[in-house]
């Protein structure tokens, strides 16, 4: 009896989850978030080969096969998936005059209609329509409670395998930590001491100025800024791929990271943006746009800062998320996350080079913080004293009073398939949160895609945005190549 006991607890605890603290935020009325997963294919879908794959996968995983059971205790509960109700495949004309616009319609369109929460809530569409950089698209759409966003785009990849090698799964570049060579000593002592304190301070810093954003202060209100009540607007999703191995040759030279290249990239993109937008608004006529970009008409002392939410549990790897899906073994999953309130800086520098000093100079000053910790411990503190409600209100009042979200994330190494179909392009974002813009930059092989959330209202020319971005690239990587 014992035994025939013990195994229906952990029949009933492997049938119900509950919700983490986090996952119950993303699906309050303020905070209802989903994922956006944009595949461009190089070769036309087959979706019966797709739903194979899908099955002898993806529904292996809990999240993926389980539904919101949304009582007092909240939980996910295993239920019977039906392929036919998650993947999607419109009848599309192949010959649509104006590929690139329809697709861009289609995803937005989806930013509109809710998920089944009678239904495990994901969703796959395939689109099998040539735009100008794939022969069809695919477009995930997961609800945020099932996981972050870096585990959930590994889980995806550790659907794919390597085109070269239909047996291999991607490989994905590791972060190396590198150790001091000092054993020992004096020097070694004091310069432990020091940074301990500027941990504790930048820490002690950083968390008065989150509390002091959820009370009163506020990024300047410029162009790019959402309007109250933003994140229940339509968004409309636009990626432009750029060259990885330039910001690589950026990286390189200066001695920084990708994230610092890509993070100054953004920098100088938004300036340039934003001095354009301030132009058009006060009425000036348009000009050659290489003078008009000299010229600056941005306000002094902008505040803007980004909003990067950080996993406070190790990602998940490709390989054990492919053996957790094949062989059903274990592994930890779920949102546990914490906030940075990342500053930009938005001036027009003389030397393009200057953004990616700034940049590197915030990030590390950031990486020696304990923001992140703290803004998840506080959050589930709040989440657990006062309820999902008033940790709701909290975070919405956060990311109100800043511009925008921003997040990167590192790719395969080598080009891979989606179930046999092999992919052009890797493009995700987010959805549902109080921002006019998110910005993420996703790498794939020798590519780096730069995909833009944005509420039409406030940034009617997402595309313009991306023309930035890009030439910010060139001008940071042509200084680097006259320096040489």
């Amino acid at each position: 009896m014992g035994e025939s006991d013990n195994n229906g607890k952990v029949s009933r605890e492997e049938e119900e989850q509950p919700l983490s603290p986090a996952a119950r935020l993303f699906h309050s009325p303020s905070f209802n978030c989903y994922i956006i997963a944009i595949l461009g294919c190089n070769t036309k879908f087959k979706p019966d080969v797709i739903k194979s794959g899908l099955q002898q996968t993806l529904l292996k995983h809990p999240r993926f096969s389980s539904k919101l059971v949304a009582d007092d205790g909240q939980r996910w509960t295993k239920t019977i998936v039906n392929l036919e109700d998650h993947v999607i495949v419109p009848d599309l004309d192949p010959n649509i005059d104006f590929a690139d616009q329809f697709v861009e319609d289609y995803i937005s369109d989806l930013t509109t209609k809710p998920m089944d929460l009678s239904k495990p809530l994901w969703e796959l569409h395939l689109l099998n329509i040539k735009t100008s950089d794939a022969e069809a698209v695919g477009v995930f759409r997961i609800h945020h409670s099932m996981g972050d966003g870096a585990s959930l785009i590994s889980l995806l990849l550790a659907c794919t395998r390597k085109t070269l090698d239909p047996e291999a799964l991607p490989s994905v570049p590791e972060n190396i930590q590198v150790g001091s060579t000092n054993s020992g000593g004096f020097w070694w002592f004091l310069s432990a001491f020091w940074s301990v304190l500027r941990l504790i301070w930048n820490t002690l810093v950083d968390v008065l100025l989150f509390g002091v954003t959820i009370m009163f202060m506020k990024d300047t209100k410029t162009p790019i800024k959402g309007a109250p009540g933003v994140e229940h607007n339509i968004k409309k999703f636009v990626h432009r791929t750029i060259s990885l191995d330039d910001i690589k040759l950026v990286k390189n030279a200066l001695n920084m990271t990708v994230n610092d290249v890509v993070l100054g990239v953004t920098q100088a993109g938004l300036s340039r943006y934003l001095n354009r937008r301030y132009v058009n608004s006060a009425g000036e006529a348009e000009i050659d746009g290489g003078e008009k970009q000299r010229k600056s008409n941005l306000p002094k002392s902008i505040r803007l800062r980004a909003t990067i939410l950080v996993n406070q549990r190790p990602t998940v790897g490709i390989q054990a998320l492919a053996n957790m899906m094949e062989k059903g073994s274990k592994t930890r999953w779920g949102n546990l996350i914490g906030y940075i309130l990342l500053p930009f800086t938005i001036a027009l520098q003389d030397d393009p080079l200057d953004y990616v000093q700034t940049a590197k100079a915030t990030i590390d000053r950031k990486k020696h913080s304990l923001e992140s910790i703290c803004t998840f411990s506080g959050g589930v503190l709040v989440l657990r004293t006062f309820g999902v409600k008033v940790a709701a209100a909290l975070m919405h009042k956060v990311l109100s009073n800043t511009t925008m979200a921003f997040s990167s994330m590192v790719g395969p190494l080598e080009e891979i398939s989606f179930y046999g179909h092999p992919l052009a392009y890797i493009a995700p974002s987010v959805y549902g949160h109080p921002h006019a813009l998110t910005i993420h930059y996703q790498s794939y092989v020798n590519k780096m895609t730069i995909a833009l959330a944005v509420d039409p209202n406030a940034i009617p020319d997402p595309h313009q945005l991306c023309d930035e971005l890009e030439e910010s690239l060139k001008l940071i990587h042509d200084a680097i190549v006259k320096k040489v």
